[in-house]
């Protein structure tokens, strides 16, 4: 279907070419590759939504339920799904996408096929449905309305036979012609039982399918999209090299995906136009914790994520989960406000302006001249003739100017061409060219932080481009810088490690493993368990491990959990569990028991891990004292 578009544009402007060389106009450049669709590009320009992860996890504290929780769990006590939305359109974002049914198979609505839903819980007498007031909030207040289903389901009995790919669409269908218009369907391969688990055969052209034969105008997420990717982590960066194609034939969502780093970069000749998508919460996890309500990504963090996914060719989708009420938090909300003002003083005044010329134009032509930089128009744009694949583009301002962003736009309705480009500034001191900074790929937007610079003259040169380069915007600014604010990782209360001792495994540096200090991992053997001394008995009410920050890392993912006062006999108080979410989102586990225990040891041990390794990483294992 792609390629048979392709062509037809491709006929299209040789079409308008003739017609324009009978008017002594320059036919333009005609398209590169594969393009986005319509529906991908309104997708591309809304760069900004917010991500709901709300369901029964949210009051059981967990990230992943089991399917087994008793519905009544769900009842919050003051939903408000137009404060969902008017939060969200005060951030600035343009969407929200909602987890209308997650791996425990809990539907937000009262779903025909399902036994596990809103119908069964005490919200509203049981007649409540979260998705028709989510829909109707959105209408309200101007924004997209998108859902998440998850193909796992841990509560229907139907799952791991073939007859629940057909529930499935039947599900999928009630969500899809029952709430109106769903700008983006999300769809993650999770299939976690693994391990003696069931184990589900996804129909993924049969889902897809059913998606677009009642939302014709959704754009697909997955790790193979079709419609947008996944960017291969969950820490809210895509990478510095990010190509809107992908090649995805032989792939499928989840383990069977492409490798992070072509889900990172995307591939340069990729047969697919599938966009990246980068998403990350605000909390160190998916659902809503007390536990982290200190704990919301600082300004600093969030912009930077900003840049590193709007600003490197994606969208961003920024999980905001609602509390235990219903209601999205003051913390997570008055943050959200700060971000907004952020991005808009950051972005408030545009600096350039004064004379642009290019070192080349296509055809000498009015129509394509470089000058199209500074309209408002997203549909014109600065080109070159066919053949001139190298170019540059020179900026003299009347005054020096003092900056330390620079924004570029290609105009992808003609394909992405980019592959390398720096940029130079003209040292007043020393009347020369200097490098400022140098990239890669542009695509939809690209924005480049680097040191303030004071000039009157910049110079952007394309050196490599994969067809004549086309872009359509050059913005400069000078932006305030907004620290970090600490690591990635959430701050947790140190707990006194006096008289610890690791017993096992015997190996050089592996009392790191108890250090108290999230730095390098060690690694450790995937037949040997972690056996902890905590030199006197004490009451505990759970227990936390800490694996290597990184999607590729061999990190534990399920095990056993062990306790004894003598080392001689042992208590099982977790047999075989999954540390949820580990593979895509590898930050600190905490579990707690279902009961406090008195132990002096405990044990973990490795049951499988996240790859094929043969040894596991760990940062730290630690223990949660009872209150």
């Amino acid at each position: 279907m792609k390629k048979s578009k392709i062509c037809n544009l491709g006929a299209a402007f040789t079409l308008c070419g003739f017609l324009l060389s009978c008017n002594n106009q320059v036919a333009p450049p005609a398209p590169f590759g594969v393009l986005p669709s319509e529906h991908q590009l309104v997708w591309q320009k809304m760069e900004y939504n917010m991500f709901i992860h709300f369901g029964p996890n949210t009051f059981t504290d967990v990230e992943w339920g089991n399917g087994k929780e008793n519905p009544k769990v769900f009842n919050p006590s003051a939903v408000d799904c137009r404060q969902w939305a008017a939060v969200a359109k005060a951030a600035g974002m343009k969407g929200i996408v909602i987890t209308a049914k997650h791996h425990d198979g809990f539907c937000l609505w009262p779903s025909n096929f399902s036994t596990h839903t809103v119908r069964e819980s005490p919200w509203k007498d049981g007649k409540g449905d979260l998705l028709k007031e989510l829909s109707d909030a959105c209408k309200e207040y101007g924004l997209k309305f998108g859902v998440y289903l998850s193909p796992w389901d841990q509560n229907h009995p139907a799952y791991g036979t073939p007859t629940y790919n057909d529930i499935f669409v039947n599900t999928l269908t009630e969500v899809l012609t029952n709430y109106g218009e769903v700008f983006e369907q999300w769809f993650d391969g999770a299939n976690g039982e693994g391990h003696g688990g069931k184990n589900q055969v996804y129909d993924w052209d049969l889902f897809n399918n059913t998606v677009y034969s009642h939302q014709p105008q959704a754009v697909i997420f997955s790790d193979v999209g079709p419609g947008c990717r996944w960017v291969g982590n969950e820490q809210g960066h895509v990478g510095e090299t990010n190509w809107s194609r992908l090649d995805i034939e032989g792939y499928e969502p989840g383990a069977k995906g492409p490798n992070p780093d072509s889900l990172n970069m995307g591939n340069i000749n990729g047969a697919d136009w599938v966009p990246a998508e980068t998403n990350t919460s605000i909390r160190p996890g998916w659902f809503y914790s007390p536990s982290t309500d200190d704990k919301v990504k600082s300004l600093g963090k969030l912009m930077d994520i900003y840049y590193t996914s709007v600003g490197r060719n994606s969208t961003l989708l920024l999980n905001v989960p609602p509390d235990k009420t219903g209601r999205i938090h003051p913390n997570d909300s008055t943050r959200l406000m700060e971000l907004r003002r952020a991005i808009d003083e950051s972005f408030k005044d545009n600096l350039a302006e004064g004379t642009l010329t290019a070192s080349a134009t296509r055809g000498n032509s009015e129509q394509y001249a470089v000058t199209n930089l500074f309209d408002d128009s997203y549909d014109s744009y600065w080109t070159t003739n066919d053949e001139v694949l190298t170019a540059s583009v020179e900026l003299t301002m009347g005054t020096l100017k003092t900056f330390n962003r620079l924004l570029l736009q290609e105009y992808i309705p003609l394909g992405q061409r980019v592959a390398a480009f720096n940029v130079e500034y003209w040292n007043t001191e020393k009347s020369e060219w200097n490098l400022l900074t140098e990239a890669t790929t542009i695509g939809y937007k690209r924005i480049l932080r680097f040191p303030s610079v004071t000039t009157n003259r910049i110079k952007i040169n394309i050196t490599n481009s994969l067809a004549c380069p086309i872009l359509n915007k050059l913005e400069i600014y000078n932006t305030p810088e907004y620290p970090l604010g600490g690591s990635d990782d959430a701050v947790y209360s140190q707990i006194s490690r006096s008289g610890w001792t690791l017993l096992t495994p015997v190996m050089e540096g592996a009392d790191k493993i108890i250090d108290g200090k999230a730095d390098a991992p060690v690694t450790v053997s995937r037949t040997e368990a972690l056996l902890l001394d905590l030199g006197e008995i004490t009451e505990l009410s759970g227990f936390y491990y800490t694996p290597q920050n990184h999607v590729t890392a061999a990190n534990i993912q399920r095990y056993n959990i062990l306790s004894s006062t003598d080392n001689q006999s042992w208590i099982r108080l977790k047999e075989n569990e999954l540390f949820n979410n580990i593979r895509n989102n590898p930050i600190r586990q905490d579990v707690s028991f279902s009961k406090t225990v008195k132990a002096r040891y405990i044990k973990l041990e490795p049951v499988e891990l996240t790859n094929q390794a043969d040894a596991y990483a760990v940062v730290e294992l630690g223990v949660i004292k009872a209150k």
